[in-house]
């Protein structure tokens, strides 16, 4: 409630709040949630910048290196492979199929 006094020629308001633990955790509530929503906002600016740095050195570094030959498969490379140094090749040969006239 406010109320009016003049007093010579002056006004004075004063303000009858009672204001309790809970209505100022209340009223500054919004003020946590804006401060945590900045703060995963630069968190997740920073680990941006960081994986496009990341990306970038590891880009440069790719197309710096030197074009080799393809390295060999590894099954060529064990010889304790059950398979063959050549690749299986498979064959169909037609079928002679005798259809029975009547």
């Amino acid at each position: 409630m406010t109320t009016a006094t003049p007093l010579g020629g002056t006004t004075f308001f004063s303000l009858n709040m009672t204001t309790r633990g809970e209505d100022i955790l209340y009223k500054s509530s919004g003020a946590i949630v804006a401060a945590i929503v900045v703060v995963v906002i630069i968190i997740f600016t920073v680990v941006l910048i960081l994986l496009k740095m990341y990306n970038r050195k590891m880009r440069t570094r790719r197309e710096l290196e030197p074009k080799g030959p393809k390295p060999a498969s590894p099954s060529a490379l064990d010889p304790n492979s059950n398979s063959s140094q050549h690749p299986a090749t498979v064959t169909f040969s037609p079928v002679e199929i005798h259809v029975e006239t009547r």
